[in-house]
C-alpha cells in the first residue's frame, strides 16, 4: 500500500469517525431537549456543531471522491445507532409502571415499598373480576431491575412501562435501595 492509498483510508475512516461522534451528539442532544434538559442540550449543541462543521469541511473539500460522501452516510447511519445506545446506557429520566394483578390480597404494594418505591394502588374491576392497580414511579436506571422483581413476585402480572416528561408533588424516596 503507498502512501497516497493510506491517506485515501485514514480520510475515509476520519469522516466516518467524525459523523458517528457529531450524529451520537446531535440523538443525545435531541433527546435531551425532549426530555426538558435544555441548558445541558444547549451546551453540549455547541461542541456539536464544532464536529459537524469539522467534518463537513472535509468532505466538501473533497467532493471528487464519491467514496468520501459514502463515508459520510455510513456515519451517519452508525451514529444514530451509537447515540441511542449511549442514551440507553445513561437512562435519563424515570419510567412509570402500571401494573394490574389478579389477587386484591396480593401483598404487591408493600414488597415494593420495602425496597423504596412510592406505590399508589387501588382496586379495579376486569373482565374476570376484581384486580388489584398499582402505579410506580422509578428512576429509568432502575426499570429493568425493577421489571425482573416484577416478574419474579408477580409472575402474572401486566405491566405497562411509559415515560413521564412531567411531575410534582408526591412521595419519591431520594435513594431507592439496590436489590
Amino acid at each position: 500500500m503507498d502512501f497516497k492509498e493510506v491517506i485515501i483510508i485514514t480520510l475515509i475512516l476520519l469522516i466516518i469517525g467524525i459523523n458517528i461522534v457529531y450524529v451520537s451528539i446531535n440523538t443525545l442532544r435531541t433527546i435531551l431537549v425532549i426530555k426538558g434538559q435544555r441548558l445541558f442540550a444547549s451546551v453540549i449543541s455547541v461542541f456539536e456543531v464544532g464536529v459537524y462543521l469539522f467534518g463537513l469541511t472535509i468532505v466538501l473539500k473533497n467532493l471528487d471522491k464519491p467514496v468520501n460522501i459514502i463515508a459520510y452516510c455510513i456515519g451517519y447511519g452508525a451514529g444514530v445507532y451509537i447515540g441511542s445506545l449511549i442514551e440507553q446506557y445513561l437512562a435519563l429520566g424515570y419510567v412509570e409502571f402500571q401494573i394490574i394483578v389478579d389477587s386484591v390480597e396480593q401483598d404487591l404494594p408493600r414488597l415494593l415499598r420495602e425496597k423504596g418505591y412510592g406505590v399508589t394502588s387501588w382496586n379495579g374491576e376486569g373482565k374476570d373480576g376484581l384486580r388489584l392497580v398499582l402505579r410506580v414511579l422509578a428512576k429509568r436506571s432502575n426499570e429493568k431491575k425493577l421489571m425482573k422483581y416484577l416478574n419474579e413476585i408477580a409472575p402474572s402480572a401486566f405491566v405497562i412501562s411509559y415515560e413521564p416528561k412531567n411531575f410534582i408533588g408526591g412521595f419519591w424516596t431520594k435513594n431507592i435501595r439496590k436489590f
